[in-house]
């Protein structure tokens, strides 16, 4: 089941910032799903399949993040976006909600038309992932100036070649694969190495910076304490 198009589910336990908020999101055309505890967002959401989650961290019975993870175990929610709106802005608490599989982080006050574009740069951003994945199926992926050909082993940049061991392509593939999305460090280590393959803690950042020295600093980025993303231009 593919995410509903301009349907958003608001998760929050304040009546007002709901209320605000759904006003606002209607306006520009998006239907409001709206929850005051996680148990019911999850129940909302697993129905719906909505476009995106803006889900508040704060909540009692059971709070943001664990409502992320649990969301996050329904196969049906896989392209689903999932956006944590708090007033908690501290490194600690973000990257907590990159960990419990949250797409990005917004924190409170913030204002309706810079919410409305965010939530706009999200929903293409992962438009343009789906279409990378359509890609990667056929084996070629596309992305800014890189072609990356799966079935070859071959990446060109600018009309150049360039030599990647294996390691370094399957790890340029992975993240290239999902532009934005934040690879886990264990989640890398899983899908390049195995569970099985024992390796050094060090593994990972030095395939990452012989990536970048090839392909170029500014494509992937540092997500601290999480892992790394592909982020283009």
């Amino acid at each position: 089941m593919k995410p509903t198009e301009q349907e958003i589910l608001l998760v929050d336990d304040e009546k007002d910032v709901l209320e605000f908020i759904s006003y606002n999101l209607n306006k520009e055309g998006y239907k409001v799903l709206t929850a005051r505890n996680g148990r019911d967002g999850i129940e909302l959401a697993r129905k719906f399949v909505p476009q995106l989650i803006l889900l508040d961290v704060m909540m009692p019975e059971i709070d943001g993040m664990e409502t992320c993870e649990e969301l996050r175990k329904l196969r049906v929610l896989d392209n689903t976006i999932i956006v944590f709106l708090t007033a908690r802005g501290e490194d600690y608490s973000q990257i907590a909600g990159f960990k419990a599989g949250g797409d990005d982080y917004i924190v409170k006050p913030i204002s309706p038309k810079v919410l409305i574009s965010k939530i706009k740069a999200l929903i293409r951003r992962r438009d343009r992932a789906n279409n990378n994945n359509e890609e990667q199926q056929s084996m070629i992926i596309e992305q800014d100036d890189i072609i990356l050909d799966r079935e070859k082993y071959i990446v060109i940049k600018k009309g150049k070649k360039l030599s990647l061991p294996k390691k370094e392509f399957e790890l340029l593939a992975l993240l290239i694969s999902r532009p934005e999305r934040v690879f886990s460090r264990d989640e890398i280590f899983s899908k390049i190495w195995g569970n099985d393959v024992i390796v050094g803690d060090r593994t990972i950042d030095v395939h990452i910076r012989k990536l970048r020295e090839k392909v170029g600093e500014k494509y992937i980025q540092t997500v601290k304490g999480v892992g790394y993303k592909y982020v283009g231009e």
